[in-house]
């Protein structure tokens, strides 16, 4: 049983830079907690959405020296909402140039949603670097998992989805990942900005277990997501993994290193149907479905479970 627990206070970080990791890509870092403390690497969401002060929270920051980077394009990284040499495999290999820069032999691994997709695949090309898994509202990019994002989610969530789609002309509703791709990924204009606004509130509105009373809210221009459904598009449409159960398929490698999975029983923007998968190829993982919720982060019982989970590997990681 998982006992309620809240998140812990705000931190800030005690340090931070930026990593130049080619000639176009600058990636930002920060840490935070304690500068001795056991290692763990947050992987954010989307793909795009970028670190957040919220993720900090979910750690004991006296035990742990938490690490929290923006991916490529994604937040404080530049250029922001790049779209050139952003590739999973690219990412992976951030990741290695991150660990090795702030001196880390081994680490834990936090990621969820497309955060949990980018850590099997680090953790399948570097198992040796990992010290457990924290994976929540698990993704594997298939293009199962795409079509439903697109698509999939207007039987349950119809009025969110219409929002979504109407933006589109008649003409080109027949696929909406390559007609928002074909705006997002334009000039900056009125239109690629209300497509943006489209999409953060299509994909807002299906995170949640309850929908919000206002589906179509105003998006502020200095919005720190601005480059996710700009990149999101870019990787549905242009960085899918082949085979398309590649990372299901090469679980194996991680069956040894200690792992927890936490997902909502109703999560819609990642169903429960993909992390049911991995909990069968990975039986080794601790499983953990939460009802009554859904994709975010934020709801109770899914924070609840995963500071639970850091928790525990907390005490693992200080046991002699």
């Amino acid at each position: 049983m998982i006992v309620s627990q809240d998140l812990f206070p705000p931190i800030e970080p005690y340090a931070s830079g930026r990593l130049k990791v080619d000639a176009l890509h600058e990636l930002y870092w920060e840490t935070c907690g304690n500068p001795t403390g056991v290692p763990v690497v947050v992987l954010h969401g989307g793909p795009g959405a970028g670190a957040s002060a919220f993720q900090r929270r979910f750690f004991d920051p006296h035990v742990w020296r938490i690490v929290l980077f923006d991916q490529r394009g994604a937040g404080r990284s530049t250029p922001p909402g790049e779209l050139c040499h952003n590739t999973t495999e690219l990412l992976v290999k951030d990741i290695e140039t991150l660990r090795l820069h702030l001196g880390i032999d081994r680490w834990h691994v936090f990621g969820g949603s497309w955060g949990s997709t980018l850590a099997l695949a680090y953790g399948e090309a570097h198992q040796e670097r990992c010290l457990s898994f924290v994976l929540r509202g698990i993704c594997l990019m298939r293009q199962s998992e795409i079509d439903w994002f697109m698509t999939g989610i207007k039987t349950v969530f119809p009025e969110a989805w219409s929002l979504f789609a109407d933006f589109i002309p008649i003409g080109k509703r027949n696929d909406l990942l390559q007609a928002y791709f074909d705006i997002l990924s334009g000039p900056e204009t009125p239109e690629r900005f209300e497509a943006t606004r489209r999409w953060l509130n299509y994909e807002t509105a299906c995170a949640n277990f309850l929908q919000p009373a206002d589906l179509d809210p105003p998006l502020l221009p200095d919005d720190h997501r601005l480059a996710m459904p700009r990149i999101e598009a870019h990787y549905f449409l242009n960085n899918r993994f082949n085979p398309d159960d590649q990372l299901l398929a090469n679980i194996g490698k991680l069956k040894s290193i200690p792992a927890i999975i936490v997902q909502g029983r109703y999560d819609m923007v990642c169903p429960i149907v993909t992390a049911d998968a991995v909990h069968r190829a990975w039986p080794e993982a601790a499983y953990h479905v939460i009802p009554n919720a859904g994709h975010s982060v934020a709801e109770t019982g899914v924070r609840t479970a995963l500071i639970a989970a850091t928790e525990q590997l907390k005490r693992l990681s200080l046991t002699p």
